[in-house]
């Protein structure tokens, strides 16, 4: 007990007023760039997709920089420092998702759709009830991602202001949920997109100034750093943690079959949620043309590749510089291992930039993921399902904004229930919904003439009920001291991640449910989505209207 105290008046670190004063440049900042962008929002499509009117490279920058979320940075940093490679995994699936599956629905969803990716999915099924199912499902991965977002606010704050009591962290989680409100509602997509690129810009420049200081620390040696993070691991006072072999697998999913089968699982959460990801899939509306959604990819995959090829040495260095014991007791745990880091190589300087990038990371995320909740409930459930399709655009905008205060309050809510949780796992849980409850639909959409209603609802809702059952009953949310309730125990699934059944079996519904569903839909817009999702051919006209 005596070495968790001592490490955790260690882990006070830089100064409090400098690391608000460039949080608040920042903020301010930005805040001029939405109001300048926000000027031009004069139609739902300024509104909901920035009139699309950014180049592919723009698009690609922002979509990095929606992509690159706090589980990124703080999130992976932290599981590479305390658990090595099994940290890495996941920077390697959230890089391989994009490779096997944007690279294969992007451009067909963009050329399908206008606003949302309800857009595509109802484009040949009955309106009505898919749009009301992906509205669903959209709004959930959004509050699963948000949940995440939140929960790193909160443990950066607690390490940079020395908040260390759950009531003061609240108060932060909930400044950060009133800062995305106003971004969304004065700026839309086209504010909200600036904010990216400015954001992915700070983040990746300032990782790569880290990892660079890194290297330098060590003789630009990686096998240095390696052998050094290493040492400091095994000279942990936590046994538990002295154990580990942090260059080889099996430190956090090794041991028993269920922890493989918890690697396993979150490999394919990882991988196959991406092109699920209804906040990411939203960002293809912002390009005029299928090339500029094309540059987007090539553009987002470069910079994520090099990003999470920072991450690693980041993740290690901060083992061999700051030590595990030093993280773990630290406010944030082990989101803290980055700004540690930070500290530890440049002082209250570096550490007050890369916090502000931390700051920015998270506000930049959330208010895509509002924007993007927001316009899905705004543009299909409102003007599609309730008013018939006969909702103005300036009233699409105005439900679109109120749901938006709607949604930043309940994130706010489960991002104080969230507080202390690892934002890297947070999110997984975030791709497991996506991948379960939308991505078979999608592929059977684009891909599958005979794919009917009947196998959509199906697929959408079993993915996305069994997902959230799963979930509630994992030892995620109950059953252990470091689930969101420790005190409870009802965790009879026993994995902490269930995209291995929910993902397989939402596929398997859909096609049960489109036997079941008898003869397949109308032919004819069958073929006119194949050769929209192709070719691209009306997919400008359907701006227009």
């Amino acid at each position: 007990m005596n070495t968790v105290h001592t490490y955790a008046a260690a882990a006070t670190v830089g100064n409090p007023v400098a690391n608000i004063a460039i949080f608040g440049v920042f903020v301010v900042f930005t805040m001029v760039v939405v109001i300048r962008a926000s000027r031009n929002n004069a139609t739902a499509a300024d509104y909901f997709t920035g009139g699309r009117g950014f180049s592919g490279p723009q698009n690609g920058v922002a979509i990095a920089g929606d992509y690159l979320s706090a589980a990124s940075f703080l999130g992976i940093a932290g599981a590479i420092a305390v658990y090595g490679y099994d940290g890495f995994l996941y920077s390697i699936g959230f890089l391989v998702a994009w490779l096997v599956a944007l690279l294969l629905v992007a451009e067909m969803l963009r050329n399908t759709g206008k606003f949302t990716m309800a857009d595509v999915l109802s484009f040949r099924l009955k309106e009505g009830p898919v749009r009301t199912a992906a509205a669903l499902s959209t709004l959930t991965v959004s509050l699963f991602y948000l949940l995440a977002q939140m929960a790193g606010a909160g443990g950066l704050v607690a390490l940079l202001l020395d908040v260390t009591d759950k009531t003061g962290q609240s108060v932060v989680i909930a400044v950060v949920g009133v800062l995305m409100i106003v971004y969304v509602l004065v700026g839309g997509m086209k504010g909200t997109t600036w904010v990216q690129i400015i954001k992915a810009v700070l983040l990746i420049v300032g990782a790569a100034l880290m990892t660079v200081m890194v290297f330098a620390k060590f003789g630009f040696d990686f096998s240095e750093i390696l052998g050094s993070a290493q040492e400091a691991v095994s000279g942990s006072a936590n046994k538990a943690v002295a154990a580990r072999d942090v260059l080889a697998p099996g430190a956090q999913y090794g041991g028993s079959e269920t922890s493989k089968l918890n690697f396993l699982s979150l490999g394919l959460a990882l991988v196959l949620g991406t092109a699920g990801l209804p906040h990411v899939l939203m960002r293809f509306y912002t390009v005029p043309t299928a090339k500029e959604a094309r540059r987007s990819v090539v553009w987002a995959i470069g910079l994520i590749g090099a990003f999470y090829l920072f991450t690693l040495v980041l993740g290690y260095g901060a083992a061999a510089i700051v030590g595990p014991d030093r993280i773990l007791a630290a406010a944030g745990g082990q989101n803290s291992a980055a700004p540690l880091l930070a500290f530890e190589l440049g002082g209250v300087v570096l550490l007050g930039v890369i916090s502000a990038v931390a700051f920015a990371t998270i506000l930049a995320v959330v208010a895509g993921l509002t924007i993007t909740a927001s316009a899905s409930f705004a543009h299909d459930i409102y003007a599609n399902v309730i008013k018939r399709g006969k909702a103005g655009e300036r009233e699409q905008v105005r439900v679109s904004r109120i749901t938006a205060v709607v949604i930043g309050v309940l994130a706010i809510a489960l991002g104080i229930l969230a507080n202390g949780q690892n934002v890297a796992f947070l999110v997984a849980l975030a791709f497991a919904v996506a991948a379960s409850a939308n991505l078979p639909t999608i592929l059977y959409s684009l891909f599958w003439r005979r794919f009917n209603t009947t196998g959509a609802l199906w697929s959408m809702y079993g993915g996305l009920i069994s997902t959230i059952v799963l979930i509630v009953f994992s030892p995620a949310v109950s059953g252990s001291k470091t689930a969101m309730l420790p005190g409870s125990d009802f965790d009879w699934f026993p994995l902490s991640n269930p995209g291995i059944v929910s993902i397989p079996l939402a596929f398997v519904l859909g096609i049960i449910g489109t036997f079941v569903g008898g003869k397949s839909e109308d032919p004819a817009k069958a073929a006119e989505m194949e050769v929209r999702s192709l070719t691209g051919v009306g997919a400008e006209k359907a701006v227009v209207h």
